[in-house]
């Protein structure tokens, strides 16, 4: 069984790029203020791994996690 991913946004880190949002705009949503955060609970769906990781390589903060579960 293929291992879930889910990403996670540091709200430290991100200061309102929005290239996550921009790369994979079903993974991330971002506040009044233009500061990422994961959508719903993180998790990513099935078939979208590969934003999951793109997102987080193009981050210029560093700010995005993405965990192996």
């Amino acid at each position: 069984m293929a291992e879930r991913l889910k990403v996670r946004v540091d709200p430290e880190k991100c200061q309102g790029h929005a290239r996550c949002k921009a790369l994979a705009p079903e993974l991330f949503e971002l506040d009044e203020f233009g500061n990422a955060h994961e959508a719903g609970d993180g998790t990513v769906p099935l078939g979208l791994e590969d934003k999951a990781w793109l997102a987080k390589s193009n981050c210029p903060e560093i700010a995005i996690d993405v965990i192996e579960e």
